[in-house]
């Protein structure tokens, strides 16, 4: 059986604890490999590591850290059809939903280089004279990062890729249900030339790695992509001990379609955004908000292009929908379906468990259509995380909005209509981070800030220029060469 173990100091090696726990393929539970269970002294050894590797990285010019970053994006483009099977067999989804995760890796790579010759500050005229002033970026230092199984090699380049050129060190644990994907990506920064020690990975669960992440006070800032029940839990510690934190949380997105809108284009948006990655991105479509003049159209356009949809493994080219990540998932979506049945919601379609043909073995939810949903159920304000879709009726753009900004989330929207005037409405009005007028709620680029608000995060973003704020601080610098003491902030006029 193949072991997946840590990467500290440049060497690869097991927890001292000596536990590892299965890796398994979510469409066929086929165990894939073991992976090892680390305690806080592992995390201590690897921030010991990048704290160390960290105070000479950061004299590296940043052109120079790019040209690693360069030599990582292509690797990553040779290797891009192996990453992507190794994605599919351990996450379960689609293999040309695989290959789009590599491909925004490949392409953050190449972005965060570019900005080894930029990472811009400022210059501004000083109010008094022979004085010079401007602000310059700086690295925070090590940046612990912990990110998600759903896509784990875009956001671990989201994350990172910054992080790096930016000249901190990296202490990263990934999902445990994703840990040969993160072994393959440090496997390309350890081919591209990364010193040893920039980036560390530390496997195990959330509750000890994680939490000794988050308390170790040789690292600087944290950086969670996850659930909002664990968000809060670091933000607070996090703010207890004065270090930043950068979250990206949960999403309850919807789209809007108005009477007006092209309901061909509409519903092949729905169904791509709701049901691709079967539901599991964080920006899926959960919400449908129809007008109620193309309500029932909507909804039987909606049912022909469900019923097209394929399940299975996600390596067969011909299957549209993959497994959900576990049996936990499974069970959570479907007690969520047995829930809006209990509120009067009416199912069009899914609504359970599918085991049929070659499907028993792993863990697959037929895609499930709700309709006539009340902005107060359950099922329309929470996340569900799974192939699930709730459409809700209403009769104005104004209704629509107020429907669409009442979920405790802000993350994604979308908008579906011919009219431009309601376009600039909705853009103005939609209170999510990211907004789409004419496509479904999924499909961020790498560089754009992504990120949302409310509960969705705490203001920071990942991926785009915005990134760099996470993992840089500014530094001010006054250059006085009057030859004299000048006094600034003391009225001199």
């Amino acid at each position: 059986m193949k072991k997946i173990v840590n990467y500290i100091n440049g060497e690869w090696m097991a927890s001292a604890s000596g536990k590892f726990v299965a890796v398994a393929n979510p469409a066929t539970g086929e165990t894939l490999a073991e992976v090892t269970q680390s305690t806080a002294e592992d995390v201590d050894l690897a921030v010991q590591a990048a704290i160390a590797a960290q105070k000479s990285w950061r004299l590296v010019p940043a052109p120079e850290r790019a040209d690693v970053l360069y030599k990582a994006a292509q690797l990553l483009k040779e290797r891009k059809e192996e990453l992507a099977r190794i994605l599919t067999r351990e996450m379960g989804k689609v293999i040309a939903e695989a290959r789009g995760e590599v491909q925004e890796a490949i392409d953050m790579a190449y972005y965060m280089a570019g900005e080894g010759r930029r990472l811009f500050g400022d210059t501004v005229p000083s109010e008094l004279r022979n004085k010079f002033a401007m602000s310059i970026r700086v690295p925070v230092g090590v940046a612990g990062l912990i990110t998600p199984w759903n896509f784990p090699i875009a956001i671990a380049a989201w994350k990172s890729l910054p992080a790096l050129v930016a000249g901190n060190a990296v202490v990263w644990k990934p999902a445990s249900e994703t840990p040969m994907i993160a072994a393959e990506f440090i496997k390309v920064y350890e081919e591209a030339g990364l010193p040893k020690g920039l980036v560390n990975l530390v496997h195990g669960s959330g509750s000890v790695v994680g939490a000794a992440m988050v308390e170790h006070p040789g690292i600087d800032l944290i950086s969670f992509t996850g659930s909002n029940e664990v968000g809060k839990r670091i933000n607070e510690r996090a703010g207890a001990l004065l270090k930043r934190s950068s979250l990206e949380m949960g999403g309850k997105n919807a789209v809007i379609v108005m009477d007006d809108a092209d309901l061909e284009l509409a519903a092949d948006g729905i169904l791509w955004s709701a049901y691709g990655t079967s539901g599991q991105r964080c920006t899926a479509c959960s919400r449908v908000i129809a007008h109620e003049a193309i309500k029932e159209e909507l909804e039987g356009r909606l049912l022909e292009g469900i019923a097209r949809l394929k399940l299975g493994s996600g390596l067969d080219p011909s299957v549209h929908v993959g497994p959900v990540i576990n049996g936990a998932s499974l069970a959570r979506i479907d007690s969520y379906v047995r829930l809006g049945l209990e509120e009067g919601a009416k199912l069009l379609c899914g609504g359970r468990i599918a085991r049929e043909g070659g499907l028993a073995e792993g863990h697959f939810y037929a895609p499930t259509l709700f309709t006539d949903v009340l902005p107060g159920m359950r099922i329309a304000n929470e996340e569900i995380f799974g192939p699930v879709v709730s459409i809700m009726a209403v009769r104005s753009l104004e209704e629509a909005v107020e429907v669409n900004n009442r979920v405790e989330f802000g993350l994604s929207s979308s908008i579906f209509t011919r009219s431009i005037n309601q376009a600039y409405q909705a853009m103005r009005d939609l209170d999510t981070g990211i907004v789409y007028v004419n496509a479904g709620t999924s499909g961020a680029e790498i560089h754009l800030p992504f990120g949302g608000t409310k509960g969705t995060g705490n203001g920071h973003r990942d991926s785009g220029v915005a990134s760099l704020d996470v993992y840089t601080e500014w530094k001010s610098i006054y250059v006085d060469y009057s030859g004299k003491l000048q006094r600034a902030q003391i009225d001199n006029y």
